[in-house]
């Protein structure tokens, strides 16, 4: 049990230090009853005359319930980025500067760049302007917290968890007539390298290349993982939504099969995002065709507008979210890697939707740092080693379509193979 006094006991308050701590912690505005506690102490007031293990002096930021600039100057403690700066055993609020990132406070303001889907840019975000976007530093700081003053953070066994945004479960079977043969016109005019291959899909004699999971099931097997894949059941193509649709009788089969041996979610199309029936639909679909009822969900191209996204996805009965990260860079969005769950900021209170961060995407190795398979192995190696040390959940994206065996995909479908069997051995030690 840690104990914990404060002159103010607010939500943030209460939110941060059980996130952070664990659920063994309690918070008294009591100094006598704080004082006579026989055990680990916290003093979280400007009061710097009560015995504490750990005196750490606040600003303001939990002890308000709106939402207002914040100006930040960042400095180092124990080599590691902090912020905040106060006077206690520690210089800097770790409560408050936590609270900070894991809100995503940064991301309520209007004012920042947006990507090309219209979503926070990482180039806004603190992380990367202060060098911190690849490490979770939420966890450092509360290590050093821990060797130094013997508070003992909240803890989690470290797991690996492979999921998967199918956006586009075949490449050329089951779509609509005009975009079958619509396509194969068009490979013939433009004297496109696909035509052959479609025409052998679309004629049977051979598989289609995006259908690879058989492949990355026995691999999972193998390797004893469970994996999530996050299905994109749009009953309307449009620009950003171009999966075969779920009316389909094939594709009912295809999404059956995969159920019965893996958690599903739903992948909410880019046409979601303005029309919550439309999200309602698509959830019902899912659950109808699975027979399950669908409470994970990551959105499609990460459209996450901070608070209306996940107040949609709570509206629809979704439980757990995978989609914190970013879709410009790799690295850890709360600079954290623990699940938790969602603070609304708008209405001051925690929720019970529970956010899974993940710390790397396959697109954001191809399309946006434009790394070579090698160089994106050691990265995504790099990242299994950091959240190992820290003990968290080790959840990466992955799209089915860049791991066939067409001839521009094979090499990054040998790292994830040799990915695959390396932190199967790294989990092993």
């Amino acid at each position: 049990m840690i104990i914990i006094y404060s002159e103010h006991i607010t939500n943030r308050l209460q939110y941060i230090v059980t996130t952070l701590l664990g659920d063994d912690v309690r918070i008294t505005n009591n100094s006598n009853a704080f004082n006579n506690f026989e055990g680990k102490k916290i003093n979280y007031s400007t009061n710097n005359n009560l015995v504490a293990d750990l005196w750490i002096k606040p600003v303001d930021l939990l002890f308000e319930t709106h939402i207002s600039s914040q100006h930040i100057d960042c400095f180092l403690w124990k080599n590691l980025k902090v912020f905040y700066t106060t006077q206690g055993s520690v210089p800097f609020d770790v409560f408050a500067a936590s609270f900070y990132l894991m809100s995503r406070y940064e991301e309520y303001s209007s004012a920042y760049k947006k990507d090309s889907y219209g979503n926070f840019h990482h180039e806004n975000s603190l992380a990367w302007k202060e060098g911190f976007l690849q490490v979770p530093l939420i966890h450092l700081w509360l290590k050093e917290i821990e060797k130094e003053f013997g508070i003992v953070s909240r803890k989690n066994q470290f797991k690996t968890i492979p999921t998967y945004d199918v956006d586009i479960s075949f490449a050329y079977q089951h779509h609509p007539w005009s975009v079958k043969w619509g396509g194969l016109l068009k490979d013939l005019l433009y004297k496109r390298g696909t035509f052959k291959e479609r025409l052998q899909v679309l004629l049977g004699s051979k598989n289609d290349p995006y259908q690879v999971f058989h492949w990355l099931n026995k691999m999972h097997r193998q390797h004893q993982f469970n994996p999530i894949y996050f299905l994109l059941v749009s009953t309307k193509r449009s620009k950003f939504d171009k999966n075969p649709s779920p009316k389909n009788k094939q594709v009912k089969q295809f999404i059956q099969e995969l159920a019965k041996d893996c958690a599903i979610g739903i992948h909410p199309s880019y046409q979601s995002n303005f029309t919550s029936e439309k999200l309602k639909k698509e959830i019902e679909i899912l659950a109808s065709i699975t027979n399950n009822s669908i409470t994970k969900s990551r959105q499609h191209y990460l459209q996450l507008q901070f608070p209306l996204t996940y107040k949609k996805l709570i509206q629809q009965g979704i439980k757990e979210d995978y989609t914190l990260g970013y879709g410009t860079h790799n690295g850890f969005r709360a600079s954290y890697c623990y699940p938790f769950y969602w603070y609304d900021l708008e209405n001051d209170t925690a929720t019970k939707l529970l956010l899974h961060p993940f710390c790397f995407m396959d697109a954001n190795f191809i399309f946006e740092q434009k790394l070579q398979p090698e160089e994106a192995l050691i990265e995504m190696k790099k990242y299994y080693e950091t959240v190992k040390s820290v003990d968290g959940d080790f959840i990466f994206i992955m799209h089915n379509h860049f791991l066939a065996e067409q001839e521009h995909w094979k090499d990054w479908r040998k790292i994830y193979s040799e990915f695959l069997t390396f932190i199967s051995v790294g989990s092993s030690i």
